[in-house]
């Protein structure tokens, strides 16, 4: 699992100048991501299951192609630890969502698929998502745009 605890030891914070425009921006940006992960929560227990069941459901839907879902994989990819995994895994699989099987080159190997139930839960989950997201884009998108353009270069006094 990638942690992310050196990110501030390694970025130099006297190189960067931060103008008032981007605080703000920062501050949008992640006030419209914690509304949206807000939003996710309610909606993953109004469908009945917990909001990292949702988000379990969707690493496996949503891997790319080239990923084999494994639990090493959704670890990775929902940040957890492994044996966090495991448990979110079986408690998935106890409620219908998902199976677990022996891989077919790798015996040792536990390739996880969601099950029809999953998919019908995590289909109404993502429209709910999408059109939330569709209409939270406009604030992100200012954020974001406002976060990564390139800083105007400053005028020399003569």
């Amino acid at each position: 699992m990638t942690r992310h605890k050196s990110i501030v030891r390694r970025h130099d914070s006297t190189a960067s100048k931060i103008a008032a425009g981007d605080y703000r921006a920062l501050a949008e940006l992640r006030y419209v991501i914690r509304r949206f992960l807000s939003f996710s929560a309610d909606a993953a227990r109004a469908a009945g299951i917990e909001p990292q069941q949702h988000q379990l459901l969707l690493a496996i839907k949503g891997l790319p192609p080239e990923l084999v879902p494994t639990i090493g994989v959704v670890a990775e990819r929902l940040q957890l630890h492994h044996n966090s995994a495991v448990e979110l895994v079986q408690r998935a699989e106890e409620r219908g969502m998902l199976t677990r099987s022996t891989g077919k080159t790798d015996r040792r190997q536990v390739v996880l698929e969601v099950t029809p139930r999953g998919e019908r839960l995590l289909r109404r989950l993502s429209v709910l998502h999408r059109d939330e997201l569709r209409s939270a884009a406009p604030v992100l998108l200012s954020a974001l745009k406002e976060l990564t353009r390139k800083p105007k270069p400053r005028r020399r006094r003569q």
